[in-house]
This record gives structure tokens, C-alpha cells and sequence, in this order.
């Protein structure tokens, strides 16, 4: 079986992201392994008093993000394909990586935007970053309006 890690964010090209992942899942045979990697600065808040931390605000945020990441995994597998997900705080490029590694992924899939013909904004910092520092082949699939 193809392992095929697919980092998501919650935007509104996410759809269009998954349904790429899945029919090139569906070509390989392969297994999706989703991912979202929240900031690990959720909580904080800049006001008269300085930094602020708000657990509460943390907490609710990651529940509410895993609620998301739960309803992408079971639309996955009803459409047959195998799938488990991960939720973690950090640093996007280096957990993403991280996690690639320890599933055994033979490949990556990301999104790209086509905003204009700058390469960072076009492909995307945490896209670019990845498909530097990646040795797993990194799929980019194009999300347009």
C-alpha cells in the first residue's frame, strides 16, 4: 500500500485539496495520512497588559480543529479509502516532515494557490518549504477558483 501524507489547514481550498488526495489515493491503492499542524501560539494575545495566555481560547481551538479534522477523515473513508490523522502544535515544515517520516510516506500532497506568478505566493511558503527540505516525493496540486 502507497502512503500518501496530506498536511490541511482548514481553508476554504481544502475540499478541493482532499478531493485530489483522494482520487490519487484511489489510482495508487494508497492509505491517506492527514495532518494539521497548529501554531503553538493559539492561546496568546497582545493587549494593553502585554502578552496575555488564554488556555480557554487554546483549548477551544484545537477541539474545534479536530471536529474538522475527524469530519475530512470519515469523508475520506467513505469513499474507501484508508485514513488516520493526526493533530499537533508546532512548526508546520518540520512536524509535517516529522510525521512523513515516521508513517513511511512515498509521498506528500499539497496544495498550491495560482495567486500570481511569484513563486512563494503561487506555490506557497510552508508548499515551497516542504518541497525544498523534503526527500519524499511532494505532490502540488493546483487549487484554483
Amino acid at each position: 500500500m502507497i502512503n500518501i501524507v496530506v498536511p490541511v489547514d482548514f481553508g476554504d481550498k481544502t475540499e478541493q485539496l482532499i478531493e485530489g488526495a483522494v482520487k490519487f489515493a484511489k489510482q495508487l491503492n494508497g492509505k491517506i495520512f492527514l495532518i494539521h499542524v497548529a501554531p503553538s501560539d493559539i492561546g496568546f494575545a497582545i493587549g494593553d497588559m502585554g502578552f496575555q495566555y488564554f488556555p480557554e481560547v487554546e483549548e477551544n481551538e484545537i477541539r474545534n480543529e479536530l471536529v474538522q479534522l475527524n469530519k475530512i477523515e470519515q469523508q475520506i473513508i467513505s469513499q474507501d479509502i484508508d485514513c488516520e490523522h493526526l493533530l499537533k502544535q508546532g512548526i508546520a515544515k518540520d512536524i509535517i516532515l516529522e510525521y512523513a517520516g515516521s508513517k513511511n510516506a512515498d509521498y506528500i500532497v499539497m496544495g498550491s494557490h495560482g495567486r500570481s506568478g511569484i513563486y512563494d505566493v503561487f506555490v506557497g511558503s510552508l508548499t515551497k518549504g516542504i518541497t525544498k527540505d523534503s526527500s519524499i516525493p511532494v505532490l502540488v496540486l493546483p487549487i484554483h477558483d
